[in-house]
């Protein structure tokens, strides 16, 4: 029997939290004693917006998605395949675990196509179509910690900046891992200032639709439902220390 999977989402803000790393390597190391495989996303949008303003080149947003020009993608894929990933990979390798900084474009692992908003090109901003999860097995059998940037291979040749949340999502459906969690700044889905124990899928976009998960809780939200629903057991939504306990906000199948 094939050791459970955790995928584990981290966003660009925490990348920031040298304190966060540090207490992320010993919560990997946690967890691998217990048996679990955790499989590693990461975001690094604090660090896109930093080289954005420093170099002085502009950006949109269109329904929470970045718009990528050209131009922009050279500075995501610096933020992103460069900063974050690198020091995400060395915290952990520091840590002496082993690990290994991976993009989408990297064998293949994650294929996209162009997406279109509403009729709207959001230039080189890709939408997933297929997770190629058996290349990352041979890591996983060996012991290998896959740290995965959210740049991904499109079926043009091109590379195209994804959601990492999306990205998660896809990864955890597509290795059939047995949790997948999107850790955050809070200690969970909060409902009137509360940290909700379990949501079942049903629930979330009446929740979203009420204004009770809003801001960047939405995509988190979204993808947890859709993960559970492809498949996966459940999602949590937590953050790193609640994660060490196993608590936060799970998100369910409907009952």
């Amino acid at each position: 029997m094939n050791p459970p999977i955790h995928v584990i989402k981290i966003g660009g803000s925490q990348i920031d939290d040298r304190a966060f790393l540090a207490a992320m390597v010993e919560t990997v190391t946690s967890i691998r004693k217990q048996g679990i495989t955790p499989v590693i996303v990461h975001g690094g949008g604090q660090e896109i917006v930093r080289l954005h303003d420093e170099l002085g080149v502009p950006f949109d947003i269109v329904q929470g998605l970045r718009v990528t020009s050209e131009q922009s993608m050279r500075l995501v894929k610096m933020a992103l395949n460069g900063i974050a990933n690198l020091r995400v990979t060395r915290y952990l390798v520091n840590g002496g675990i082993d690990a290994i900084g991976l993009s989408g474009v990297d064998l293949g692992l994650i294929r996209v196509e162009k997406q279109i908003v509403d009729g709207f090109d959001l230039g080189r901003v890709g939408k997933i179509t297929a997770v190629h999860a058996e290349k990352l097995r041979p890591l996983l059998a060996a012991h290998i910690v896959p740290v995965i940037s959210p740049i991904s291979l499109g079926h043009d040749g091109w590379s195209y900046n994804v959601n990492a949340d999306h990205v998660a999502e896809a990864v955890a459906v597509a290795l059939a891992a047995s949790n997948l969690v999107f850790l955050t700044d809070v200690p969970g889905v909060l409902i009137a200032g509360r940290p909700m124990r379990a949501l079942a899928v049903d629930e979330v976009e009446d929740l979203i639709f009420g204004h009770f998960i809003t801001g960047g809780m939405i995509p988190k939200a979204r993808a947890a439902a859709s993960a559970v629903q492809a498949g996966v057991p459940a999602a949590l939504i937590t953050n790193l220390t609640r994660y060490a306990q196993g608590e936060g906000t799970f998100i369910v199948r409907s009952q």
